[in-house]
């Protein structure tokens, strides 16, 4: 099958198209073929081995496995032992390392039936994203109708989904973007968008029940500047926060969390089938789409993390196999 493989640590330079056995399914988990593929922030960290702490979990110099992906939808191709409740031809998303490619082994409680109302491209990229956004808002952040949500990143991958997801838990939400997506961010539903090129939106003024940060790189002083007393922080985006572990901004708010009225914590994102299913569900009845800006084929993976680390994607990318 064809596959796209990272042989080292750095640029989009490091992955590239090869020919490779087809995986075979072990207990628990299934083999898919591949639809589509989603493109998120965390492959980029592990293609750049940024922080560098993850290079000791993967490989000091180079992957040992070089399969990448992770974000997939597809169709069930074969069943490893133990595995129910699936069929040979459905169709489900959720994760599957080494997604880039023409076939890919998921473990059976990381995938869900596909959402019928959208096309495999826009399944591809709902899992990782969306799980991040599901479980910022409705677990660490413990978000209610009638609150004031602040979401900084809005047009990312995470952040088109956490406008969507606040807004059907009944939020008022502001959105946090450049000049150039305040629309993509508007048509999410945001009832507010702020172009943080034009005004520093942690400067004071309005005070927001709950801050979800996306962006990275915002001190957490300046972040509570714009929480109410009792207001809630939850810091999810960790980029710019250091080479070697890239979480000194979480670590630092969860250390001053109980000497503060404010509820400062941060996300460690799962991936739970039930939370699929959730997700699935609220895609079906409208209330959140997957915000897909560009689609490329399998043998231009490269291009689209360049893309994603140029800061020029709309939403989410999506690989078309």
């Amino acid at each position: 099958m064809r596959a796209v493989l990272q042989r080292g640590y750095g640029g989009p330079g490091v992955l590239r198209p090869e020919r490779v056995a087809r995986p075979v399914p072990g207990a628990g988990h299934v083999l898919l073929r591949v639809r589509a593929a989603g493109v998120d922030r965390g492959t980029w960290h592990l293609m750049a081995g940024y922080p560098y702490a993850v290079r000791a979990a993967l490989g000091l110099r180079r992957p040992r496995n070089p399969a990448t992906g992770l974000d997939v939808a597809g169709t069930v191709a074969a069943l490893g032992a133990g595995v129910s409740g699936f069929a040979v031809g459905e169709e489900v998303f959720g994760t599957a390392r080494g997604s880039f490619a023409e076939y890919a082994v998921a473990r059976a409680d990381r995938i869900a039936p596909k959402p019928q109302r959208v096309a495999f491209e826009e399944a591809a990229v709902l899992a990782v994203s969306g799980l991040t956004a599901l479980q910022a808002l409705r677990d660490a952040g413990r978000v209610r109708a009638g609150q004031h949500v602040l979401v900084t990143g809005a047009s990312g991958g995470v952040g088109t989904y956490a406008v969507q997801l606040a807004k059907a838990y009944g939020a008022e939400v502001t959105g946090v973007c450049g000049p150039a997506k305040t629309d993509l961010v508007r048509s999410l539903g945001a009832d507010h968008v702020r172009d943080y090129t034009r005004e520093d939106v942690t400067a004071g003024g309005r005070r927001y029940d709950l801050v979800v940060d996306l962006a990275g790189g915002l001190p957490v002083a300046r972040l509570r500047r714009v929480l109410k007393p009792r207001g809630t922080l939850v810091i999810a985006g960790g980029e710019d926060c250091g080479d070697w572990v890239g979480m000194g901004r979480q670590f630092r708010a969860l250390a001053l969390s109980p000497f503060t009225r404010q509820r400062l914590t941060m996300l460690g994102s799962r991936q739970r089938r039930a939370d699929l299913d959730e997700l699935a569900a609220l895609v079906d009845a409208g209330k959140v789409t997957p915000s897909v800006g560009s689609v490329f084929p399998l043998d231009q993976v490269p291009d689209a993390l360049a893309l994603l680390a140029g800061g020029g994607a709309r939403g989410k990318i999506a690989i078309r196999v």
